[in-house]
């Protein structure tokens, strides 16, 4: 047991607990991956047969380096542990029992494209419109439906509107397809297993004795299908441990739910808790910042983290004008960082709340020639729904432009199919001209149907129009006119699911860079913007080196640590985002995000903010983060401010806030001052209103402004009501009083 001297005191109880139920509640770096790894090999080092031991993970890349770990400490018989992610793990186990759920062995997995496309050949077949009813948003609610166990049945027995009740003959019919034709979906891994369990009793006590040590890692993380899984297998000899943070639960939106940690005490009332507190990554000062946001949610476990780790930098606030500015900072301290720290870029994260964020830093990173990755997702400019709207701008440009013109001529779906388009390139090769001009042609061509001749014609005319408007309008003009006509915004909209919801937001980005663009050049035609775009995109292979700054949403770090961190976009409606200040437990999800955010970072925390934002599409005056407040103001310093921040290599000078426990005194003449700027040329009652301050409406009764908009007769404010959520209002109608 000498790898037991590698672990503090806790450690190594939490380690040589082994029988009955045990929760780990382990704070950020405080070394949870090698207490799990621990345990399992003390479990084999103890006689426990390696093959009694269900160790669940939710990577495999993370099951895969443990397994090889505890390999190495216990050697080569711990190779038959079961160790793995939910899904695959439990895919195993029904590879072996499919009979009795009526399926055979080799039965296949369905991802979800597979479950899309039969969910739209299931809707075909019911008569159900999937322009009224988007196949993807019920794809979501039949996924919902299966991890918290909602059959088809119940389903239909609750339906309480239209939509619902198309989903339930849609989830009813799905099941029975995906049973025809042998597959599962993702979801079936965790569902299927409880019904053979529940429904076959003799096998679940084949499983209780095979696995009779149990451990379950990021526990906060599980939903309640999971939970349910878990307790069925734990039921008969109850040792089971789970290794979570509460504090870090933040996948709501995929179905987890924070009430499997916070109530494990009650059904496990004999459990033996520890508590890892020391924390290995942090600062002194990043991990008090941490602790004095996340002490402000309600529904959490206490804990109390420490480290001997150096007091280290004050963190800096960087508060911004702009997104653009925003950008152009952040880039200027990683810059002097990088020197200061004598680290690599890949040493640097930038995280933001929302992938749409990364437009504006990945610009200002592409100016400084600085390289840099994106983790967990694509650039702004290589994103699908970007690039689709790219293609028509370039038609438009360009009508030659045959590549853009494929991508388009059946996105979004307007009834072009592959064999009319293939009629038409045959067409175009046959009379010596690029495809646009044989499609304006369409009369010409003979063998088609009416409904194909009739979508070729409205889409060639579509396309003409803006060619022939595109020397009247701005580029910025142009471009929100074509994505109108389209109508992706509006499918995205009706399709209502989360992913849908992200690539609304980056197409509203789109239309803010656009705009944002001819701002600064109004002279600039749509041609310009297109090519600076393109030049863009050939500085992007830079992204292939291995020194690279690294992007990411706040979603997408956890579980990674890095010597400098910058957290981007702290105002309210970004962060918490904008649905959060509806509801209290969404709020305390969005601080448990940040408080991730936080302790991502091992040496030195930039926080920054900005007063303006483009927001889908217009200027937006922003509010800062309720969560930059809930930072104590002697662990901060504010860089200060400058129109732009300098060419010079020097970093800017930072200034305290306030007087900092336990540092150097400042004199009255460093305190910061925020300065609002003057609007002129707007009415008393827009002067009146900023954001932030809590008003009162006829209608709607109270709420606070989230963000403003617009001049004179056009001026809007965003309010977030306390009864009936986030309303967009004009100010001159709104008649809202301050409270």
């Amino acid at each position: 047991m000498s790898f037991l001297e590698h672990l503090n005191s806790v450690q190594q109880q939490a380690v040589q607990a082994i029988d009955g139920p045990v929760m780990i509640v382990a704070g950020a770096g405080s070394g949870k991956t090698r207490v799990l790894t621990y345990r399992v090999a003390f479990c084999v080092q103890s006689g426990i047969r390696p093959y009694e031991i269900l160790a669940l993970t939710f990577t495999n890349k993370a099951a895969k380096e443990m397994k090889s770990r505890i390999i190495n400490l216990v050697g080569i018989q711990s190779r038959d542990v079961w160790m793995g992610t939910f899904h695959s793990i439990f895919a195993r186990l029904l590879r072996i029992e499919a009979a009795y759920i009526g399926y055979d062995r080799n039965f296949t997995i369905y991802d979800s494209d597979d479950t899309l496309n039969v969910i739209r050949d299931v809707m075909r077949a019911l008569n159900i419109s999937t322009q009224q009813f988007h196949p993807n948003a019920i794809r979501s609610r039949i996924s919902g439906a299966k991890n918290s166990l909602i059959d088809p049945i119940e389903f239909t027995n609750r339906a309480g509107d239209l939509f619902e009740e198309k989903t339930a003959q849609v989830y009813t019919a799905y099941e029975k397809r995906l049973h025809e034709m042998n597959a599962m979906d993702f979801d079936d891994l965790i569902v299927r297993p409880i019904g053979l369990f529940e429904h076959h009793q003799n096998i679940l006590e084949k499983y209780q004795h095979r696995f009779k040590y149990i451990s379950i890692d990021e526990y906060q993380d599980t939903n309640r299908a999971q939970y349910r899984l878990i307790n069925l297998l734990a039921a008969k000899f109850r040792n089971i441990c789970v290794v979570g943070d509460d504090a870090q639960s933040i996948y709501a939106f995929r179905g987890a739910d924070i009430r499997n940690i916070l109530d494990f005490e009650k059904d496990y009332p004999d459990c033996r808790m520890f508590r890892l507190e020391q924390n290995y990554r942090s600062t002194k000062t990043i991990l008090a910042a941490a602790g004095g946001v996340i002490k402000n949610n309600k529904r959490q476990i206490r804990k109390t983290l420490w480290t001997e780790n150096p007091e280290g930098e004050p963190i800096t606030l960087l508060e911004c004008e702009d997104e653009k500015e925003e950008g152009i900072r952040i880039v200027h301290n990683l810059q002097h960082d990088g020197q200061k720290y004598k680290i690599s870029f890949n040493q640097i994260a930038v995280l933001y709340r929302t992938n749409a964020q990364s437009r504006s830093i990945e610009d200002a990173m592409r100016r400084a020639g600085i390289p840099y990755v994106i983790v967990g997702g694509v650039e702004f400019y290589r994103r699908k729904e970007i690039k689709d709207v790219l293609a028509y701008l370039r038609v438009i440009a360009n009508p030659k432009d045959e590549e853009s013109l494929l991508r388009i001529i059946n996105t979004p779906t307007r009834g072009i199919s592959q064999q009319t388009v293939a009629r038409f390139r045959e067409a175009a090769i046959a009379h010596r001209c690029d495809l646009f001009t044989i499609l304006s042609r369409v009369e010409n061509i003979s063998d088609l149907s009416d409904r194909a001749r009739t979508a070729v014609q409205r889409f060639s005319q579509m396309i003409s129009k803006y060619i022939g408007m595109k020397t009247q309008m701005s580029a910025s003009e142009l471009a929100r006119s074509v994505v109108d006509d389209i109508g992706i915004l509006q499918e995205l909209k009706r399709e209502g699911t989360p992913e849908a919801i992200v690539r609304w937001e980056n197409i509203q980005e789109l239309l803010s860079a656009i705009t944002e663009y001819c701002a600064e050049k109004p002279s600039a035609t749509l041609e310009n913007f297109l090519e600076e775009v393109s030049l863009i995109a050939d500085v992007d292979r830079w992204d292939d080196q291995r020194n690279t700054v690294t992007l990411m949403t706040l979603h997408a770090a956890k579980g990674l640590e890095f010597p400098v961190v910058f957290v981007a976009g702290l105002e309210e409606g970004l962060f918490p985002i904008s649905v959060a200040s509806m509801d209290q437990s969404e709020i305390e999800e969005e601080r448990r995000l940040f408080y991730v955010g936080i302790t991502r970072a091992m040496k030195k925390l930039y926080l920054s903010y900005a007063h303006t934002r483009y927001r889908f599409g217009s200027m937006s005056f922003q509010a800062r983060s309720r969560f930059v407040d809930e930072v104590d103001e002697g662990l901060v310093e504010k860089e200060i401010r400058h129109t732009r921040p300098p060419k010079s290599e020097q970093k800017p000078a930072a200034i305290l806030l306030r007087k900092p426990q336990h540092r150097r005194s400042h004199t009255a003449d460093q305190t910061y001052n925020d300065v609002h700027p003057d609007y002129e040329n707007e009415s008393q009652e827009s002067v009146d209103l900023h954001v932030g301050v809590r008003v009162v409406h006829d209608a709607f009764g109270e709420g606070r402004i989230v963000s403003l908009s617009g001049k004179g007769e056009n001026a809007r404010a965003s309010v977030a009501f306390d009864s009936v959520g986030l309303k967009q209002l004009l100010i001159k109608y709104a008649n809202l009083r301050i409270v």
